[in-house]
Parts: C-alpha cells; structure tokens; sequence
C-alpha cells in the first residue's frame, strides 16, 4: 500500500511525548520523514528510536521554541534533507497549573504566552517562509479544547489556546493564495504526562465532563493531525478541530 506523505519531510515540536510522540510516530507510519523538536533531548531520541523500530524514518533537534534563532534553526533541520518542508505540527505548549484568576502567577502566564503563543507564531513565520517559496503544505496547530469553552482555574490558558486558534485563522487566509492549508487540533483532555499536574479529583471532574465518558488516547488527537495534514482535508483550511469526546458541544 502506498504511504500517502512518502517522499515528504514533517517538523513536529514538542515531539519528545505525548501528542507530538504520537503524531510523530503516525506521520512516520505514512512514510513521513519526521524531524521532532524539543528541549530534552532524551525524550526526543526515544521518540526516534521508537519510529525507527516500526520501521520509519526520523531524526531529532533540541530547540526552545520560544528562542527565534532555535526556532529557526529546527524549520532549517527539517528542511535540510530532502530540501523541502511539507508538514508540520506545531505542537509545543505549556498548561500550567489549576489556579483561581486572582491567584495566578504571572511568571507561569508569561511562560504559556511565550511558548503557547509566541512558541507557535514564530514556528509558523518560518515555515510558511519555505513553504511559500515551494508553493505547498499544509500546518496544524495543536490548541485545546479549552480554547472553545471557559474552564475555571486555567484561565491564562484557555487565552493562549483561543490565540492559537485566532492565529491559525488569520495565518490560513494569508497562505490559502499559496496552496498552504493551516489548521488546529482542539482536544479535550489527554492521556499524556501534561496532565500528571492535575490531583485526582481535577481529573476526575474534567473526565467526567466528556460525554463518551473517558479521555483520549494521544493516538486518537495524531488521528486527526494526521487527516489535516493530509490531501484527504485537501479542503480544509482555517478550522479549530474539536477532537474531546463532545467536551465543547453546547
């Protein structure tokens, strides 16, 4: 069977676990040659050595997605191979912890500014540069479910996650003229070591609060990276994929 992204280079940040794991290792199994970025190298190199043991291709770079010189140093590493940058999943982001708005620390807002909203502006300025140039790709960028929804105690969270979204709207209308489809991904909560923050009764709650009645599996969100990177969404640009077990329906 024919891989649908062979022949094609994928950048995703935030690879080393989680979702960016996931997704890496999907977009690899269609034939992706996946570059994953992070801070931590060990965790990058194990996401590596787990796409190469089912058989794909993938390399890794540590960057800080909110430092603009490392940032575009890991769209150059994607790139360098085959020339080219097709796909990427801007997927690097911070939630902080459950705290009241009128507790919140402004040290941790800041930090979910500069990588849920700087981090993702600036990985798409320069991967819409090679991609502009070579008349093709196609974006998604991981938000959240609560960007769609207000969720008491994150707050500063659900405002970098709804910037994501209006990012990804406006950046979509200014790269449809060039055949370069960008998107988001909104999922509910997430079987990843993001939430290990939350106490049990938190996550309880939020679980409770899906109507299928569990959390998501990190494969069934790189699912739904994988459709919108994909000519199967070759229709579809600008949306906010709610991908959370109707978390946000009214």
């Amino acid at each position: 069977m024919t891989q649908q992204f062979a022949g094609k280079s994928a950048l995703v940040t935030g690879g080393g676990s989680g979702i960016g794991r996931a997704s890496a290792l999907a977009l690899a199994a269609e034939g992706a040659l996946v570059t994953v970025a992070g801070r931590t190298a060990e965790t990058l190199k194990e996401t590596v050595r787990l796409v190469e043991a089912a058989g794909g291709s993938a390399r890794y770079v540590v960057a800080d997605m909110t430092d603009e010189s490392q940032v575009k140093e890991a769209v150059q590493a994607a790139v360098a191979d085959l020339g080219h940058l097709d796909l990427a999943l801007n997927n690097a982001g911070y939630d902080g912890e459950y705290q009241l708005t009128t507790d919140y620390s402004t040290a941790m807002l800041d930090h979910m500014i500069a990588l849920n909203v700087r981090g993702v502006f600036l990985s798409m300025k320069y991967e819409l540069r090679h991609m502009v140039a070579q008349g093709s790709g196609a974006i998604v960028n991981m938000s959240s479910g609560a960007a769609l929804v207000g969720v008491p105690g994150f707050s500063g969270y659900t405002a970098t996650k709804a910037a994501e979204v209006a990012m990804t709207k406006s950046s979509a209308l200014e790269a449809a003229p060039h055949g370069i489809r960008i998107n988001a991904v909104c999922p509910g909560l997430v079987d990843t070591p993001m939430i290990a923050t939350l106490d049990a009764d938190q996550r309880k709650a939020l679980s409770d609060a899906h109507p299928l009645g569990r959390i998501a599996r990190p494969e069934e969100i790189a699912d739904a990276v994988v459709w919108l990177a994909s000519d199967k969404s070759s229709f579809v640009t600008g949306i906010a994929l709610p991908v959370d077990g109707g978390y946000s329906v009214p």
